[in-house]
């Protein structure tokens, strides 16, 4: 079922400023470890959901321009007088707060999956009444402003989006008519992630394809870190192979001086890769050397650096900086982008539920704890996931990360404080709320998880971690017949 949001642009009245408003946080964990990891203010249109009309009447607030929208949305089916007045409390006012509205645009969602896109109407209007009688927590800003915003003022995404008429074209390639048929959200300004159909895991069906262009024709910086320049920038492209054709328009359409960073070497972050290889042979692939190692030499054979973490390249006036994130793999690797600091996480952090550790690859859990409390201390303005929805509260989700993984450790150390023995007998214990099908995937964490116990010294005298670690393949027997086709 579709989702729907109404997003009100004010226009200040003597001026091209508009009104934003200071967002509300996610909840706080109580925690006391927690309490001094805290995310900036983040300030955003006021908003509020756009929902179906109850009953037989109709609101009494008319949007100027809506009727354009009658293909797509019937606004005569939707309770606006209700959101207008969301709104209203949003910013401090009891009554109307525009005298009318009008028609800014229409925008849907970037397909990031798993829940269907959210859909949101842009409305603008000048105030009635005087524009300094708001709430505290507003503030004015302009759209320049806006498109140069620090990463310690933060503006949401709908500013950018409602606000802002799209990538410049200086900095945006004309992309491909066909691209284009994907969905592309840029945030921040000049970062562009684009949900690509890939071969990954449900409940996600896109990898998030991450490209940066620059805005002129790169020059080299005194930073003598930099280590290599490029013209544009793509991150994991793992498209499957019915969208090669499209990806292969796209970096036609791109600088011929193109860096490929890589965040891991799992098929859904480079099935993309050859295509590339085919297309640019000037690209350079940029990538931990335990990535390089494990991609098929036939997808790659141009230029490769192994990078392990400090090293920085830049796009343009653009800088970013490789941040080692063993934890998920012992390969994989995290970009920050310095101007924004947006933290571009690959599968360290997912947008919706927690990521899987991969045992087969270096996975380890001491590091992807340690990993967690290093992008902490990096105090990123966004996470940039290669799964899902981009995440504002950074600082809110990694530590929710932590909490998440500690208290399934708990469960399993008390699994195996109460008599569990083998992997089947703990994640029957602690899964058994989760459906069946999920069991082999949740079990690579699970064993990661008693590996991590065992280090830090925390499993019971009797607990066998041999005979834990060889119960592995009739824990695979026991799920096989359950009769679920494995």
């Amino acid at each position: 079922m579709a989702t729907y949001r109404i997003a009100a642009a004010i226009k200040r009245s003597v001026s091209e400023e508009f009104l934003l408003v200071q967002q509300d946080p996610p909840p706080a964990l109580e925690e006391d470890e927690y309490q001094h990891y805290v995310d900036s203010n983040l300030w955003d249109l006021p908003s509020a959901p756009l929902k179906p009309l109850e009953g037989e009447h109709q609101s009494k607030e008319v949007i100027v321009g809506g009727d354009a929208l009658l293909d797509e949305l019937d606004l005569r089916t939707f309770n606006i007088d209700s959101a207008l007045a969301q709104i209203a409390s949003q910013v401090g006012r009891v009554a109307t707060i525009c005298r009318s509205w009008s028609l800014l645009k229409y925008v849907e969602e970037a397909d990031f999956g798993p829940d269907s896109p959210v859909k949101t109407l842009f409305i603008l209007g000048t105030p009635t009444q005087g524009d300094e009688d708001f709430s505290d927590s507003c503030k004015w800003i302009s759209k320049d402003r806006v498109a140069n915003s620090s990463s310690d003022d933060r503006i949401g995404l709908l500013t950018i989006i409602g606000l802002l008429d799209g990538p410049d074209e200086s900095r945006k390639p004309q992309l491909p008519s066909v691209f284009l048929s994907h969905s592309i959200q840029e945030y921040p300004t000049g970062i562009m992630v684009i949900p690509m159909k890939s071969r990954t895991q449900k409940p996600f069906s896109t990898t998030n394809l991450v490209l940066i262009v620059a805005e002129d024709e790169t020059s080299k910086s005194e930073d003598s870190d930099i280590i290599k320049y490029g013209d544009a920038l793509l991150v994991d492209p793992g498209c499957s192979i019915q969208y090669h054709p499209d990806l292969e328009d796209l970096v036609k359409a791109l600088p011929r001086k193109l860096l490929v960073f890589l965040t891991h070497h799992h098929y859904d972050h480079v099935d993309g890769l050859s295509v590339i290889n085919k297309c640019n042979p000037d690209a350079i692939l940029l990538a931990h050397e335990n990535t390089l190692r494990r991609i098929d030499k036939a997808n790659w054979s141009h230029e490769s650096l192994a990078i392990s973490g400090g090293e920085k390249i830049q796009i343009g006036n653009k800088k970013l900086e490789a941040v080692f994130s063993p934890g998920h793999t012992d390969g994989h690797n995290a970009l920050l982008h310095l101007n924004s600091k947006s933290l571009i996480v690959g599968d360290h952090c997912v947008g919706q539920g927690s990521a899987v550790l991969d045992i087969t690859s270096g996975g380890n859990m001491k590091d992807y704890f340690q990993t967690t409390y290093n992008f902490l201390d990096l105090k990123p303005s966004v996470l940039i996931p290669m799964h899902g929805r981009i995440n504002l509260w950074p600082q809110r989700m990694l530590c929710g990360y932590l909490k998440h993984r500690r208290e399934r450790e708990f469960k399993i150390l008390r699994a195996i404080e109460n008599g569990a023995k083998t992997l089947y007998d703990i994640v029957a214990d602690v899964y058994a709320d989760v459906s069946v099908r999920l069991w082999i995937a949740a079990s690579s964490n699970v064993r990661l998880h008693v590996d991590h116990l065992a280090y830090q010294g925390m499993l019971p005298k009797d607990f066998s971690l041999d005979d834990f670690n060889a119960s592995y393949d009739d824990f695979i027997k026991k799920i096989s017949t359950l009769n679920l086709g494995i």
